[in-house]
């Protein structure tokens, strides 16, 4: 495994927050808004503004934030607005924690192939935790 990071759930606010964070610890931000995604025309025009994905890095460092709620479809709310997130680095690493870090939790998006080429999932573990799983397909780890 590559790297664990913190992945933010925001309610409308995440451009403004990581815009602070970019200033506070001088690192490089990407946004990419549902407007902008391939998926776009599955939200409504409420939608289309909000940031689908980003990350903010500086050297090792690596934040990612979304507007686009919790992967479990429950209502935003304080404690609920985060996951970890494990950057595989490779298929049968991400299979082998896929299998054993969902046995007894719940399962929020099953492993798949995404729109944007990586292998990535979503799910409660045994704990409550939630974690985000991905492999970059086509990209060096």
């Amino acid at each position: 495994m590559t790297q664990i990071n913190a992945y933010l759930i925001f309610d409308g606010q995440c451009r403004e927050a990581l815009t602070f964070y970019k200033e506070c610890l001088d690192a490089q931000l990407e946004l990419m808004l549902v407007s902008e995604s391939p998926i776009a025309q599955q939200f409504p025009e409420t939608m289309q503004k909000k940031v689908m994905h980003a990350t903010l890095t500086k050297g090792t460092l690596l934040l990612m934030g979304s507007d686009m709620g919790c992967a479990d479809n429950s209502a935003y709310a304080k404690g609920n607005d985060f996951s970890l997130s494990l950057n595989c680095s490779s298929e049968q690493e991400i299979n082998r924690l896929y299998k054993v870090l969902t046995e007894g939790g719940e399962v929020l998006e099953a492993l798949k192939v995404q729109f944007w080429g990586d292998w990535f999932a979503a799910f409660r573990d045994k704990f409550g935790i939630r974690w985000i799983l991905n492999y970059a397909i086509n990209k060096p780890q």
